[in-house]
């Protein structure tokens, strides 16, 4: 059985996902948690799970310090957003602290078993929120390495830039050109990557080394 842990402060909703859980073959959970802390001092007396299902907003410990802890003491835990919200800047922030992957607790329950299996069997699971083009490419190693993609040094700077917290504008500033030419590096990138959002362009960034985690 793959061992799970649900880290949610919302107890009807997290109780909710045990249950469903308990009914998906070959999974169990086996550390509820109300916050990222409560899971901590949890670990020292259950079962390591193989996966961590993690809200982002928590009291005491959010999600996103509670990724960047798994990811630093125990890495081989995969790591799997749980969460309403939708901005790109708060996914991109998950995929930099480790996580696998990213789901709405809207999502059909079809869609939360095939994140824990490909999570588990793949290593992570790329839906339509993280970036539609991303996913098709499945489980196989990117075709495309830093070195084969040309980008000039602004692009490569954006690139960058893109895995940061800072809005376009803000990045506009940084890097002293109109937002205007911001917004032609991002399309230039969404060409050449095969991507359709900034969360695709952190991804590509992250998986070729382009940004230091």
């Amino acid at each position: 059985m793959i061992k799970i842990a649900l880290v949610d402060d919302h107890v009807i909703l997290r109780k909710s996902l045990a249950v469903l859980i308990g009914m998906l073959k070959d999974f169990e959970v086996v550390i509820e948690a109300g916050n990222g802390e409560d899971f901590i001092e949890q670990l020292k007396t259950k079962p390591l799970p193989e996966i961590a299902l993690l809200d982002i907003t928590m009291p005491v410990m959010d999600g996103v310090e509670t990724a960047k802890w798994i990811k630093q003491h125990h890495p081989h835990i995969k790591v799997v957003a749980l969460s309403m919200i939708k901005n790109d800047l708060v996914v991109i922030r998950m995929l930099k602290n480790g996580a696998r992957g990213y789901i709405l607790k809207d999502c059909e329950p079809e869609e939360l078993r095939e994140a824990l299996h490909q999570v588990n069997e793949r290593g992570y699971y790329y839906n339509e929120l993280i970036t539609p083009k991303m996913k098709a490419r499945g489980s196989k190693p990117d075709d495309d390495s830093p070195l084969r993609v040309m980008m000039n040094e602004k692009e490569l700077a954006f690139l960058r830039w893109a895995c940061t917290d800072k809005t376009y504008k803000e990045i506009a500033d940084e890097m002293g050109v109109s937002a205007r030419t911001v917004d032609g590096y991002r399309d230039a990138l969404f060409q050449k990557l095969d991507v359709t959002t900034r969360v695709g362009l952190a991804i590509y960034a992250i998986k070729n080394n382009i940004v230091l985690l």
